[in-house]
């Protein structure tokens, strides 16, 4: 007691009132910081629901891009500060991550990657939309971690069926896709294959094959919703005319196909800002020359950062 008054140290306030103080504060204020108060407080910041959804989303790699493979080199002080923070968080959570988001430039490793895959075996959702530093067994090894895993955002890669395999030997709950960059009849034909229980796809602001397009919606039975919002699409023609025709509109034959569809986002619009983005970019999407959050918009809400 002192001048007539009951002080309390921080330490003894009751852990429910600690932990709705913790969360107000980021996963880096967590770690090390505010966790390694005292006992107490560590306690509370390892509480479930503290860590359902662990948000990376503005950590950036300190990188350049370069002409060999893996076409970007990340600076070792960038990489050793990834692995402190994924090492505490991992730690506190204890196992109950179900939401697991990536910024589109923060390059993981494959021992960075596998050790969270370890750590996060409840994952649920995973936004990954960078991962040139890992190899196929890194990837091949994460996903066959994740039995629960239900949605992914990733990115466009040159052999997706084994991507598109491994979640279908693993993932039984699988049901949402969203795929950044460009959309082939490669891409299309392992879904269909390996993820016929598919019901969300987006392809938002991608460069899109026609043909491919038209596969998702030929045969992918169980699809309810899809988004080519503000998607750059290409009709090939067959051999020999070879020049590709780039769609201003989306046809009648597209519009015909996904009238069975619960949701059909579409949107090829000169007046739109992100359609221009997008045909400027042609599909490939420089997010760096935009607001710092535009790579996170979808309009499939349960998609959208």
């Amino acid at each position: 007691m002192e001048g007539g008054t009951i002080s309390r140290r921080w330490e003894d306030l009751d852990t429910d009132v600690l932990i709705k103080i913790i969360e107000s504060f980021n996963k880096f204020e967590l770690t090390p910081g505010i966790a390694h108060v005292c006992r107490a407080w560590r306690l509370a910041c390892s509480d479930p629901l503290l860590w359902e959804t662990v948000d990376l989303s503005h950590m950036k790699s300190n990188f350049i891009k370069t002409s060999l493979e893996p076409f970007v080199y990340v600076d070792n002080q960038s990489d050793r500060t990834l692995t402190r923070i994924l090492r505490l968080s991992l730690s506190l959570s204890h196992g109950n991550i179900l939401t697991l988001i990536f910024h589109y430039n923060l390059y993981l490793t494959d021992v960075q990657l596998t050790y969270t895959a370890e750590r996060c075996p409840r994952l649920k959702r995973l936004v990954m939309p960078a991962w040139n530093r890992i190899k196929r067994t890194g990837i091949c090894r994460a996903i066959s971690t994740w039995k629960d895993l239900e949605s992914m955002t990733m990115p466009s890669i040159g052999t997706p069926r084994y991507v598109m395999e491994e979640i279908f030997k693993n993932c039984k709950k699988f049901a949402e896709l969203k795929i950044m960059g460009s959309f082939n009849v490669s891409c299309a034909n392992s879904i269909v294959k390996f993820l016929p229980n598919l019901k969300v796809l987006s392809l938002r602001c991608s460069m899109v094959i026609k043909e491919a397009l038209v596969i998702i919606l030929d045969r992918l039975e169980h699809l309810e919703v899809l988004n080519i919002s503000h998607c750059h699409i290409v009709e090939v023609p067959p051999l020999p005319a070879r020049k590709r025709i780039i769609l201003k509109e989306i046809d009648d034959s597209i519009l015909q196909k996904a009238s069975h569809l619960r949701q059909f986002f579409a949107c090829l619009n000169d007046s739109c800002i992100m359609c221009q983005r997008s045909r400027a970019d042609e599909g490939l999407m420089r997010w760096y020359r935009y607001e710092e959050n535009a790579w996170k918009a979808d309009e499939v809400q349960s998609l959208a950062l």
